[in-house]
């Protein structure tokens, strides 16, 4: 196939696939209940737990899910000799502005399923509109998983511009958080010249940004993040430092990489005890089968050994950005220390709710905080 194809794509898993999906979950070895009255404080209960696995076995729809996929739009690309899968929905707009959307971890292209038809075609006709992109990170979903180091978020950046390019968008917004929102500061950092500006809900400061003059809260939005990462993420250390030794329990158990994804859901989504109170369980267990089936939990995880703490302290983005900090997202940066990474702050947001994944969390408010974002950032870089 030439490098610079782009062929349609549909997702189909074999039915012995599913099957065998329900049997490994029927099958499942779970161990004793936690022995902490404070619910998560070692994880997710067992309880908890239990239950998603016999409505994952029983009564999860995956075809549903993939009906879904199909309906946006869904297309494969080989860029650097790497198959990239991505979906694709044009609106119908002649003002529409070529949008890219990148995921994170332990999210998918499933974070966007919701809101990328009200993206393309917006009920209010003066918002703008936006012809949507939205990738597999390389190693995730339907992408190919890499054979070799290298891909990183440098050359993860360097080709969404060239899949860009190919779909006719050699300017675009973009939009992402967690992985998604780095590579999008690097795309608006590397190449200005095809980023009209950018939303992102992970702005992070260049290290050892000066914390002088701080507000209260802003401290303590640093004071959590320096906590969050010294204290709660040995997800990340294990993922950054050993992601094969974990990978063969999240491709060889669905319990296991349910319970590794989970957890996340949990600890990150704005709610008081369980994650469902934000996020249902169908679109949770629409990501976490989307993982399963793909066998991506080991290649997924690599990210983090080829870019933990990767981004460069020189990095400027010149271009326009709307920022978005949700209250109970895992990364707070304060406005003063954005500002010295990002030099063109056109609109701040604090939305009162919300929090890692607030496209599924929140998708209507999430929808027009991006809208509103984005119109600002396309107003400033006309």
């Amino acid at each position: 196939m030439p490098t610079t194809d782009v062929q349609a794509f549909e997702a189909h898993a074999p039915d012995a696939e599913l099957d065998d999906l329900r049997a490994r979950l029927a099958a499942a070895r779970l161990p004793e209940r936690e022995t902490t009255s404070h619910r998560w404080a070692q994880g997710v209960p067992l309880a908890d737990l239990a239950e998603v696995v016999a409505y994952w076995r029983d009564e999860y729809d995956w075809r549903a899910f993939e009906a879904r996929l199909d309906r946006i739009g869904q297309f494969r690309t080989t860029i650097d000799g790497l198959g990239i899968h991505f979906l694709h929905r044009r609106s119908t707009r002649a003002d529409a502005t070529p949008l890219l959307l990148t995921h994170g971890w332990p999210g998918s292209i499933a974070e966007f399923v919701d809101v990328v038809d009200e993206l393309a075609e917006p009920e209010n006709g003066t918002a703008p509109a936006f012809h949507v992109v939205a990738p597999s990170l390389p190693g995730f979903g339907y992408s190919d998983k890499p054979a070799t180091t290298g891909w990183g978020t440098e050359k993860i950046a360097a080709a969404w511009v060239e899949l860009m390019g190919r779909l006719g968008y050699r300017r675009f917004a973009a939009h992402g958080g967690d992985w998604g929102g780095v590579i999008t500061t690097i795309l608006a950092g590397r190449f200005p010249a095809h980023v009209l500006g950018i939303h992102t809900t992970t702005a992070q400061a260049p290290p050892g940004s000066p914390t002088d003059g701080l507000t209260a809260s802003e401290r303590r939005w640093a004071e959590e993040t320096r906590d969050f990462w010294r204290d709660r993420a040995a997800y990340a250390k294990q993922q950054a430092t050993r992601p094969q030794t974990i990978g063969y329990s999240l491709v060889d158990s669905p319990v296991g990489l349910l319970a590794w994804i989970l957890d996340k859901f949990a600890e990150w989504t704005d709610t008081a005890d369980s994650p469902f109170e934000a996020v249902s369980r169908d679109r949770i267990l629409d990501d976490v089968t989307l993982y399963w089936l793909t066998r991506t939990g080991a290649s997924a995880a690599r990210i983090y050994h080829e870019s933990h703490d990767s981004l460069d302290p020189e990095l400027r983005v010149d271009v326009p950005a709307a920022i978005s900090v949700y209250p109970r997202d895992i990364e707070k940066c304060p406005r003063p220390l954005a500002q010295e990474r990002f030099r063109r702050i056109v609109r701040w947001t604090e939305p009162e709710t919300g929090g890692h994944f607030p496209s599924l969390e929140v998708p209507a408010f999430f929808v027009k905080d991006l809208q509103d974002g984005l119109a600002a950032v396309l107003a400033a870089s006309r």
